[in-house]
């Protein structure tokens, strides 16, 4: 959108509002534009391009880059290659990290755990991961996905924002801001975070990968937390009730609203609306968080761990639960698949950790009807090398690999049971159907109704969109196409 059309919009939402009726009339107005998706930045959400397949997503991020090669891409001939130098041939010339950079042999290592078949279609999928294995014919796996980030900032920041640069906004803020807000009483964008069980879990995760970079800041994501209070500041302090809280806000919402008058910065507007959802909050998080009135059956679907606040199980659940509400974009990290060395030890307990939680994910929303029009992404920022790094080990680890991983789709559109793409037999480079990080998110945002090349906005004199300049839709992953 063009700041200039989006301040002449706002001072038309002013003029009404000091025209308008205060109290319940505008309370009432409030609540008809949040229902109606219609509550954000001037007059509201965006119109979508196209009807779309997916009103909400699940984004289930695995920070740190889980190893393509243990878990989803089945490579039969690595046994007969193992301990075998990875051929020039093959390597290409590839720009190494730092930290496998000076070795001086590149041996392959095979994946100490074994593949089997699953599903109608057969697919190969890791013994890791036997429940996601139950509902393989739901996922739209993608065997060839890239990157040309090889460090985990720079390729986090790019898959979440489409730039390897910090400052862009992130793809949940531009779902957030092209399709509004369904929940009245949560916002559009709200972000969940997991440790890990392997030994590293301590992988950085900052802020701005859930910012809003240069749209309005009401678009940013919220960030639930583990432990305590799900939110700072939730619960009033002594002494103050919500009868005073309500009317401490009415009287600070008229100081704001008299400084937006006189300056016109939309950004007033947005600390207006943030008060007044922080408010509505402070009802509807403790509700949103208490599993009490969950099933047995329910906590025995994702798992024990579902119990302990947190935990990826957890956070599946009440991912589930936000979807209910119309939360638009739900945004799991799970930290922990930074494996340079002890992969062996560590990717099983990784692999234990998400794997019954997000086959129940889809299994719940699929038995509630909600999987059809909701998109569910699995993946980490990169894969991880063929060849081990420090050498041939018992208890070998991988190095960063963004030539080739994998990732999943599920729900809200994509065609389920594919397999997309395929690497070649040392799993490193790409030999089909090459899917850059560019064409994935084009691909998530044609399912929620937008054309990448047309959600923009306007920023230091240039229209800036989530993909940049590039992309394209991977129709082939689509439900519709044929």
């Amino acid at each position: 959108m063009n700041p200039i059309l989006e301040r002449q919009m706002l001072q038309n939402r002013r003029c009404f509002l000091q025209g308008a009726a205060r109290g319940v009339s505008t309370a009432a107005l409030a609540s008809l534009l949040i229902k109606s998706g219609h509550a954000n930045e001037g007059p509201g959400a965006l119109a979508s391009h196209f009807a779309p397949t997916a009103k909400r997503v699940i984004y289930l991020f695995q920070s740190g880059g889980p190893s393509h090669l243990e878990l989803l891409d089945y490579k039969p001939k690595l046994k007969d290659l193992h301990g075998t130098e990875l051929p020039d041939s093959i390597r290409q010339g590839q720009r190494l990290t730092g930290m496998t950079s000076g070795q001086s042999s590149f041996p392959v290592i095979a994946p100490k755990f074994g593949f089997r078949q699953a599903g109608e279609a057969g697919t190969w999928i890791s013994d890791l991961l036997p429940h996601t294995g139950s509902v393989i014919d739901d996922l739209c796996l993608v065997r060839s996905m890239h990157t040309e980030a090889i460090n985990h900032d720079p390729a986090i920041t790019f898959l979440q924002t489409g730039s390897q640069q910090p400052g862009r906004p992130s793809l949940g803020a531009w779902a957030s801001y092209g399709l509004g807000s369904e929940a009245e009483d949560l916002p559009a964008f709200i972000v969940l975070i997991s440790h890990g069980s392997g030994k590293d879990a301590n992988q950085g995760l900052l802020d701005r990968l859930w910012g809003s970079g240069f749209l309005p800041s009401s678009h940013q994501g919220v960030k639930l937390r583990g432990s305590g209070d799900p939110v700072l500041y939730l619960s009033d302090p002594p002494g103050i009730d919500r009868k005073l809280r309500k009317k401490m806000l009415d009287g600070i919402a008229k100081l704001n609203e008299q400084e937006l008058a006189r300056s016109g910065d939309p950004e007033i507007a947005t600390r207006i609306k943030q008060y007044e959802m922080s408010f509505r909050m402070q009802g509807s998080v403790p509700e949103l968080t208490d599993l009490s009135s969950e099933t047995a059956a329910t906590f025995d679907l994702y798992g024990p761990e579902a119990r302990q606040p947190g935990t990826f199980a957890a956070n599946c659940l009440l991912a589930r639960r936000l979807a209910e509400r119309g939360v638009r974009f739900i945004q799991l990290y799970h930290r922990g698949w930074d494996q340079h060395g002890s992969l062996p030890t560590n990717i099983p307990r990784q692999a234990h950790d998400i794997d019954q939680p997000q086959a129940a994910l889809i299994s719940d929303l699929k038995q509630r009807g909600l999987l059809e029009d909701t998109l569910i992404v699995w993946g980490g920022e990169f894969g991880r090398t063929v060849y081990g790094q420090g050498g041939l080990q018992d208890d070998y680890g991988r190095d960063h690999h963004g030539r080739c991983f994998s990732m999943w789709l599920a729900g809200g559109g994509i065609k389920p049971g594919l397999v997309h793409g395929e690497t070649d037999d040392f799993g490193y480079n790409i030999v089909r159907d090459p899917v850059h990080v560019h064409d994935l998110n084009a691909t998530i945002l044609h399912c929620l109704g937008f054309d990448h090349e047309r959600l923009t906005y306007r920023s230091q004199g240039r229209d800036f969109r989530l993909t940049d300049v590039e992309g394209h839709v991977v129709r082939l992953l689509l439900s519709a196409f044929s």
